[in-house]
């Protein structure tokens, strides 16, 4: 009267379904948190470190729409008060000055390609 069969399979399927993403990854290497090299000439950056790491994106967005949209050159910390240039090049880049070592070690490994140098030239590696 109820289709014990089909309700049966129908729950081994989703079932299935449901746990596949767990048993596909059983074995795999685990998740490896990148290690950026960071700069030796200077001790902190704009923000604090692990605020940098979560809110660097949005804190470029803003810049950007800042200066460009407002004419708003300058930043000040929150975590030491001092004012910085909004630039990526000009700030960013002076401490990062390794693209490679830095942003594409972490970028690479989370499978993201930022526009930044849609629009700013990459600075170039040494080699």
């Amino acid at each position: 009267m109820y289709d014990k069969g089909a309700v049966i399979a129908g729950l081994a399927v989703f079932v299935v379904f449901f746990t596949f993403p767990f048993w596909y990854n059983t074995g795999s290497a685990a998740y490896k948190q990148p290690q950026p090299e960071l700069p030796k000439n200077s001790e902190y950056c704009v923000e604090s470190k692990e605020w940098m790491r979560a809110e660097h994106m949005q804190l470029l967005n803003t810049w950007r729409d800042d200066v460009v949209r407002e004419g708003m050159h300058e930043y000040q910390s929150g975590l030491n008060g001092k004012m910085y240039n909004k630039s990526l090049v000009k700030t960013c880049m002076k401490c990062h000055d390794n693209k490679e070592k830095f942003c594409d070690t972490c970028h690479n490994t989370m499978d993201v390609s930022p526009y930044c140098w849609d629009c700013h030239v990459a600075p170039k590696e040494a080699k």
